[in-house]
C-alpha cells in the first residue's frame, strides 16, 4: 500500500475478516459496534485511552469575542468542542520507523 492510498471502512472490514478469518459480513458489525461505542464515549465527553495506539479526548473552547475579517464587526462566538487525538508512544514508534 502506497503513503497517498486511503483506507476506507469496507478496506479494514475486508483487512479484518481476512485477519480473523470470519465473514465480511460480521466483521461490518463488529467494526460498527466499535465505532458507536467509540462515539457514544466521544459524545458524553469521555476520554478514550488505547494502549499503542493512542488517546482520544473531546476539547472545548469557550466562547470569546473574534472579528469578522470582511467588515471588521466584534462577534461572539459559540462554545466548541474539539475531537483530539494524541498518538500513543508505539504508534509515534511505527510511524517514524523507529520501532524496534
Amino acid at each position: 500500500m502506497s503513503v497517498a492510498e486511503t483506507v476506507n471502512l469496507s478496506d479494514l472490514s475486508y483487512l479484518f475478516a481476512e485477519e480473523f478469518h470470519i465473514s465480511t459480513k460480521k466483521a461490518d458489525e463488529i467494526l460498527d459496534i466499535i465505532i458507536s461505542q467509540l462515539s457514544d464515549q466521544l459524545e458524553k465527553k469521555q476520554r478514550i485511552e488505547i494502549r499503542g495506539f493512542g488517546c482520544f479526548e473531546v476539547r472545548t473552547r469557550a466562547p470569546r469575542k473574534a472579528r469578522n475579517p470582511k467588515t471588521g464587526e466584534t462577534v461572539q462566538t459559540n462554545i466548541n468542542h474539539s475531537i483530539h487525538f494524541k498518538p500513543g508512544k508505539t504508534l509515534k514508534e511505527l510511524v517514524n520507523g523507529t520501532k524496534n
